[in-house]
């Protein structure tokens, strides 16, 4: 299944640690520092990303929710039939500052997943388990080529 992680910039380093998870699991993830060189158009190169994700997951952080780019991006999958129950949100930081009044109203009504201590190990480990069992049913459910066994120990072990 590909991927593809939808962020603000400011949250690469959580970004990249969630992909190597996903990518340990068998699943491909669109990286921007891989497919993106010096002089390419960046826009294009995502929207050629999108149109080959077969799902998508949103880092929701107070920087990533006042991203023009990142509700580019959430409004794209949720105009695409294809992307019809493969949206994944996931709410970064405290609730007190990730209230629903924050988070885009298109996405309120989809089950999230919550990283609420960003940096703690644990509660990280645990929704990047949570984020990559939902995506591997998912691909599975749908016959996607990469659904493969995944070992929970394994992601909880981030191996």
């Amino acid at each position: 299944m590909n991927v593809f992680i939808s962020h603000a910039y400011s949250d690469e380093p959580l970004a990249h640690r969630l992909a190597q998870t996903l990518e340990r699991a068998g699943l491909r993830v669109w990286d921007a520092r891989d497919e993106v060189l010096p002089g390419d158009n960046w826009a294009a190169k995502a929207g050629e990303a999108l149109e080959e994700a077969e799902a998508m997951i949103v880092l929701l952080t107070p920087d990533a929710l006042r991203s023009s780019q990142v509700r580019r991006e959430i409004y794209y999958a949720l105009g695409k039939e294809d992307f019809s129950g493969r949206l994944f949100p996931v709410l970064v930081g405290p609730k007190s500052v990730l209230t629903d009044e924050a988070v885009p109203w298109i996405l309120r009504n989809l089950q999230m997943i919550h990283l609420t201590e960003q940096g703690e190990k644990a509660a990280e480990e645990e929704a990047f388990g949570q984020i990559t069992r939902a995506l591997l049913k998912t691909a599975e459910r749908q016959g996607s080529r990469s659904a493969i066994a995944y070992d929970e120990g394994e992601a909880a072990a981030g191996v």
